[in-house]
C-alpha cells in the first residue's frame, strides 16, 4: 500500500511518445473480472484518434466470473483474491509473460466530481514551473473531504490576471495566476480494499482509474469528446457516468444500480433461479415490446431443478414488463446526473453506452427516449488483437485502460520527491496518516 501512504491514488509516470511499452489492465467488476495485456507502440496520429500517441496491440487476455465483489467494492477478500489470481494467470499464459503491475479500474465508491479554482500571486516577473506547481498544490489541498480519496485531478484551464482560457501560461507576464481543476473522488475504503486485494496477488497497482473515464477513452472518437459527449457505463452492480467536453474529462458520477438488479427483478417475476433469470435475460431480454411478443413463449426451468416437474412458460411480453421498469429507473437517475453536469448546456450532446448491461435489445432506443439525446452503443476503438468476445461494450473499460497511459500525464499529482513536502496540513497529510494507521 506504499502509494497510498501519501494519500494519493497511484499515478503513472509519463509514457514516452517515442518508446514502446507493455501495459496490463485489470477491470474488477461485480459480475466479471477482465485482464488485458497490451503492447503500446509509437504511431502517427490519424483523423479519428488523433490524440493517441501509441497504437495498442492486445497480447494477453483473461476473463473470469467475479467473486467477492458487490457494487464495485470488495466484500470477501479471499474470494476476490482467488478470482483476480485466476484472471491474471489466464492473461499471463496467453501473453507468455509474468505480470508485475496493473492499472486497476474503480466503479464503486460513489464517484463524485468537484470543480476547484485556485490562484496565487506570481513569485517573479514571469510565470514559471514553480508557480504552476504552487497553484496546483493549492487546488489539491481543497479537493478531498474526510473519507474520500482522489482518483483524478485534471487541470481544465488557466487564467493570468483577468485573461482566461490560456493553454500554456509558462513565461507569461502577470501578477495573479489561477487554475481550474476537475477532481474526481471516491470512498477511500473502496480504494484501499481493492488495492489490498490486488497486492495480495503479488501485483503492484500502477494506477487507479474511474471506470467511465477510461471507457470514454476507449469508445469516443476525437470529434465526440470535442463537441461534448456523456459515456454511461452500465455494469452489473453500478452505473457510472463520465462527461467529456472540449476534449477534456469534465464530470463524473455514479450510483449502485445495474444489470444485476434487472436480473433479480426478472427472477422474482418469473419465480426462477437467479442463474436461469440471467440466461433468459441474456438470450431473450428486451426493453421494447414487439407485435408477436404475447405469442412467443419461453421455457422457465423450475426453481428446485426437478427434471420430473414440467417447466413453466412465460411470454416475451412478460419479460419486457419485468425488465423495463428497472431500466427506466436507471435512465431516469442517469438523466438527473446529466442535468447536474456540463453536458446539460449542450442538449444535443451524444450519449454513448458501454458495459455489459447495455446489450439488451432496444436498450439504446429506450435511452434516447428518456434522455432526449442521440444515443449509440460504444465499442473499443483502435485496439488490435482483441479476441472476438472482447470487442463489445462489456470490455470498453478494460480496453480503455490500455489507452489511459497515453493521457495520464495530463493529470496533476503531488511530486513524491520528499516525504517532508507531503506532510503539511493539506489533504495528503490527513489521508496519508489515516491510511498508515489503518494497516
Amino acid at each position: 500500500m506504499s502509494a497510498l501512504q501519501f494519500g494519493l491514488a497511484p499515478k503513472m509516470k509519463r509514457l514516452s511518445p517515442r518508446r514502446s511499452a507493455l501495459v496490463a489492465a485489470l477491470d474488477v467488476g461485480t459480475s466479471k473480472i477482465t485482464c488485458l495485456i497490451g503492447r503500446l507502440r509509437p504511431r502517427e496520429p490519424d483523423d479519428v484518434l488523433r490524440y493517441r500517441s501509441h497504437a495498442v496491440e492486445v497480447i494477453g487476455f483473461g476473463h473470469t466470473v467475479a467473486r467477492g465483489i458487490k457494487a464495485g467494492g470488495v466484500i470477501d477478500l479471499a474470494e476476490a483474491e482467488a478470482a483476480i489470481r485466476q484472471c491474471a494467470n489466464l492473461a499471463e499464459r496467453t501473453a507468455k509473460m509474468q505480470l508485475k503491475s496493473v492499472i486497476v479500474s474503480i466503479a464503486g465508491g460513489r464517484p463524485v466530481s468537484e470543480l476547484i479554482s485556485a490562484s496565487i500571486d506570481v513569485a517573479g516577473p514571469a510565470i514559471g514551473e514553480r508557480d504552476i506547481a504552487r497553484v496546483l498544490s493549492a487546488g489539491s489541498r481543497h479537493s478531498v473531504r474526510e473519507g474520500r480519496a482522489v482518483l483524478h485531478s485534471v487541470p481544465l484551464g488557466n487564467a493570468v490576471d483577468e485573461a482566461t482560457g490560456i493553454r500554456d501560461p509558462r513565461g507569461m507576464l502577470g501578477n495573479r495566476f489561477g487554475i481550474d481543476m476537475h477532481v474526481v473522488t471516491t470512498d477511500v475504503s473502496v480504494v484501499r480494499n481493492l488495492m489490498l486485494t490486488v497486492e495480495r496477488c503479488h501485483l503492484d497497482v500502477e494506477a487507479m482509474v474511474a471506470s467511465p473515464y477510461v471507457a470514454g477513452l476507449s469508445v469516443l472518437a476525437d470529434d465526440e469528446d470535442d463537441l461534448g459527449a456523456a459515456v454511461i457505463d452500465l455494469g452489473a452492480g453500478t452505473t457510472t457516468v463520465a462527461v467529456f467536453a472540449g476534449g477534456q474529462f469534465v464530470h463524473a458520477g455514479g450510483f449502485a444500480l445495474g444489470g444485476r438488479h434487472v436480473t433479480m427483478d426478472l427472477a422474482r417475476g418469473l419465480h426462477a433461479r437467479v442463474p436461469d433469470a440471467e440466461r433468459i435475460k441474456t438470450l431473450y431480454g428486451s426493453v421494447l415490446a414487439g407485435g408477436s411478443d404475447e405469442r412467443d413463449m419461453i421455457a422457465v426451468p423450475p426453481v428446485d431443478n426437478d427434471e420430473i416437474e414440467a417447466p413453466q412458460f412465460a411470454s416475451r411480453a412478460s419479460l419486457v414488463n419485468f425488465i423495463k421498469p428497472r431500466v427506466e429507473e436507471i435512465f431516469e437517475m442517469v438523466r438527473e446526473r446529466l442535468a447536474a453536469s456540463p453536458v446539460a448546456a449542450e442538449p444535443r450532446g451524444r450519449v454513448v453506452l458501454t458495459g455489459g448491461g447495455s446489450q439488451l435489445t432496444g436498450f439504446s432506443d429506450l435511452a434516447a427516449q428518456i434522455l432526449g439525446r442521440p444515443v449509440r452503443i460504444g465499442r473499443p476503438l483502435g485496439a488490435a488483437g482483441l479476441p472476438e468476445e472482447a470487442k463489445g461494450p462489456a470490455f470498453a473499460v478494460a480496453a480503455g485502460m490500455l489507452v489511459y497511459p497515453q493521457v495520464a500525464h495530463l493529470e496533476h499529482f503531488e511530486p513524491r520527491r520528499t516525504r517532508h513536502s507531503l506532510t503539511g496540513g493539506g489533504y495528503i497529510a490527513r489521508v496519508g496518516r489515516w491510511l498508515r494507521e489503518s494497516f
